[in-house]
């Protein structure tokens, strides 16, 4: 029966259990579905079963409560069904946020259609405000103009359904909210518990009535309407910060830590997240040893991404920059250079058929290093240099490409003692190769 319902909801069993795991992976998968169901449809379609289930049971439950208003003219249940109704449309506009969910980015809206959630949710908002201006615009009527009812008890079992109803939905839509992280989706559900609490105010009035104390009604409808501007300012908090592209400062502090896990990463040097709609992005840039190779560097980046998306479940796309040396250092560095304390030696000019550039030796934050910056190379360049050291010996440095630079080949360890040297520079490619005579001869001036 229930998988019957929800077919007819737009929701298979199995779209329920591939947006739950979505959200809640452990195992390893990092919140990734391998099936056919794409992860974001399974989670969007959960919140479209959800609205649709609440608004049935708010449809029921108001026209219980509109049948004992005919019978008892009763104008507080007249009013508490009409809060009830309001909250079932209020389905209205997140049914249309995530069907727009659904579809694919354009080249217009290349992040999707997400933000429309939010809108929702503003929406949202101004009908809990707008039910909690009538709540208390119906209490302070009463105790000026005060209504006399009838059939008190029916009034009062009425009141107990729209509780009842109410409470259900609130449960059903801020647990589903939560599964799929939709703001919107939560606050709908705080505002079927508001109703909710309206719909006791009902049963307290009848009360009242019935033991001879006919303000009793109007009076907790007051308190019931302050209780509601509280929900109002919570769900708007909640909305207004994501369609600001706030996040909770936990969650980033879940990302630098999933970064923590992963070895040869010396820094996190910014993480920054947003959500749209009930889906996480994330950008982190982090620093890792200038002396990698890019494919080391590219291994490190898919590891953390693997430790973010383990971390942080809700997380639906993770983008990870990788830097090989700390871009708030390079101006300080730069200023150290046109300041002249930089004594290395003056670079060799490259021009060859394979590559053209410039050859120099420079400082890193682990010591000196040589570089080849090139603006011209063939595909599949290779570069080494080959230094005659005294006594006939010969050292070796090999020039690997840089992480911080495609366009560079670096050394992972310093030329030796002095800088003043006579040289060759092998440059390779396939089967092509060439070999550049240098001189390096270090500037005069104190070291």
């Amino acid at each position: 029966m229930l998988d019957k319902a929800r077919n007819w909801f737009g929701l298979s069993p199995s779209n329920a259990h591939n947006g739950r795991d979505h959200n809640h992976a452990h195992d390893g998968s990092h919140g990734h579905t391998h099936g056919v169901i794409d992860p974001t449809i399974a989670t969007t379609a959960r919140g479209i079963w959800a609205i649709k289930w609440s608004f049935v049971i708010l449809a029921i439950t108001a026209a219980l409560q509109i049948l004992v208003v005919l019978a008892s003219g009763s104008v507080a249940l007249l009013a508490d069904a009409i809060h009830n109704v309001a909250d079932a449309t209020t389905a209205i506009p997140l049914w249309i946020a995530f069907r727009l969910a659904r579809r694919k980015p354009t080249t217009t809206f290349t992040y999707g259609y997400g933000r429309v959630e939010d809108l929702a949710g503003i929406a949202i908002v101004g009908i809990i405000l707008f039910s909690a201006l009538v709540a208390g615009y119906e209490a302070i009527d009463r105790i000026f103009h005060p209504q006399s009812i009838t059939l008190l008890m029916w009034v009062a079992i009425a009141g107990l359904v729209g509780f009842i109803g109410n409470e259900i939905v609130a449960v059903f839509r801020i647990r589903v909210g939560r599964e799929i992280n939709s703001a919107a989706l939560i606050a709908d559900g705080y505002h079927a518990r508001t109703d909710g609490l309206t719909s006791l105010a009902v049963v307290a009035g009848a009360l009242g009535v019935w033991i001879g104390f006919p303000l009793a009604d109007p009076i907790v409808g007051l308190l019931i309407t302050i209780a509601i501007f509280g929900i109002v300012w919570q769900s708007a908090k909640a909305v207004l910060t994501r369609m600001l592209d706030g996040v909770e400062p936990a969650m980033v502090g879940e990302i630098r830590h999933a970064a923590e896990h992963v070895s040869g990463l010396k820094k996190v040097l910014d993480v920054k997240a947003r959500w749209l709609g009930h889906r996480l992005y994330a950008d982190v840039a982090v620093l890792v040893d200038e002396t990698l190779s890019v494919a080391e560097a590219d291994r490190l980046g898919e590891k953390l991404k693997r430790e973010m998306f383990a971390h942080v479940p809700a997380l639906s796309v993770a983008n990870v920059r990788v830097h090989g040396s700390d871009p708030a250092l390079g101006d300080a560095r730069a200023a150290g250079h046109e300041g002249g304390h930089h004594h290395s030696p003056e670079p060799f000019t490259v021009a060859s058929a394979l590559a053209d550039g410039l050859l120099e030796i420079i400082d890193t934050p682990h010591g000196e290093r040589m570089r080849l910056i090139v603006d011209r190379h063939v595909e599949g360049l290779q570069a080494a240099v080959t230094i005659d050291r005294a006594g006939g010996n010969i050292e070796t440095l090999t020039l690997t490409p840089a992480v911080s630079n495609p366009h560079a080949f670096i050394s992972s360890t310093a030329p030796s003692e002095p800088h003043e040297f006579e040289a060759q520079l092998h440059l390779k490619a396939g089967d092509r190769k060439v070999v550049l005579p240098f001189r390096m001869v270090e500037p005069e001036g104190p070291s």
